[in-house]
C-alpha cells in the first residue's frame, strides 16, 4: 500500500466506503461504473490512465468478509468482480502474470469451469485465465494417453460426475498438476470471495 494512502487513512479514519463504482472484468481491466452503468447493469468504461491503473493495483486488497477493494486515500472503493479476485495471463518472462503486474507463485490448484474457464490458485491468490491466452495454455494440458485438443476437453467437461484421474493435467514449470472440474457458481463460496460487495 502506498505511504500517502496510509497517511490519508490515519488522518480521515471514518470516510464512508463506496460500492458499485469500480469493477474488475474477466480480462483484468479496471472499469469505472457511473450511475448510468450501475442502473443499467453495464460493465462500465475501461480505465486507460497508466498512473491511475498502477495506483489501483498497488492499493488493491480484501477485507475480512472476502470483499475486494481499492484503498483510495481514506476511502475503500469496493469492486464488483466479473470473475475472480485476480486475472492471470501468460508471460514469457514470468510464466504467469497477474493483472496487477505481479508474478503468480507456484501453483497449488488448477480448476476448470463448465464453460472452459481455467482457474489457478497459488496460496491465497485465486486467478482466472484471461480468455485471450486460452490457446497458449491448451498446449500445456495433456492426458496420459492423448493430447488435450478442443474435442477432448469438451468431452471431459460434458461428462457427468468426475471419475478419479479422468481429467487432464497442466504442465507448468516442471510439475504436472491435475485439473479439477468446478461449477462457476461455486467458486465464490468455495474460495471465500464476494463478487458484488454491498454495505
Amino acid at each position: 500500500m502506498d505511504e500517502i494512502v496510509k497517511q490519508a487513512m490515519a488522518k480521515w479514519p471514518n470516510v464512508p466506503h463506496c460500492y458499485g463504482w469500480l469493477a474488475l472484468d474477466a480480462r483484468g481491466q479496471w472499469r469505472m461504473r457511473d450511475e448510468r452503468a450501475q442502473h443499467l447493469n453495464l460493465p462500465g468504461d475501461k480505465l486507460q490512465h497508466a498512473a491511475l491503473i498502477g495506483f489501483i493495483a498497488r492499493n488493491y486488497g480484501n477485507d475480512e468478509r472476502g470483499c475486494w477493494y481499492f484503498q483510495n486515500g481514506p476511502q475503500r472503493v469496493y469492486l464488483n468482480l466479473e470473475a475472480t479476485p485476480y486475472i492471470v495471463r501468460t508471460d514469457p518472462a514470468l510464466g504467469w502474470r497477474l493483472h496487477t503486474g505481479e508474478a503468480l507463485g507456484p501453483l497449488d490448484e488448477a480448476l476448470m469451469t463448465e464453460h472452459g474457464e481455467l482457474i489457478l490458485r497459488s496460496g491465497a491468490v485465486l486467478a482466472q485465465l484471461d480468455d485471450r491466452d486460452g490457446a497458449d495454455v491448451l498446449a500445456r494440458l495433456e492426458w496420459p494417453d492423448h493430447a488435450a485438443d478442443d474435442e477432448a476437453l469438451l468431452a471431459w467437461l460434458e461428462q457427468p460426475g468426475e471419475p478419479a484421474g479422468a481429467g487432464p493435467v497442466l504442465r507448468d514449470r516442471g510439475q504436472l498438476l491435475p485439473v479439477q472440474r468446478v461449477q462457476r457458481a461455486a467458486l465464490a463460496s468455495r474460495f471465500g470471495f464476494v463478487p458484488r460487495p454491498a454495505p
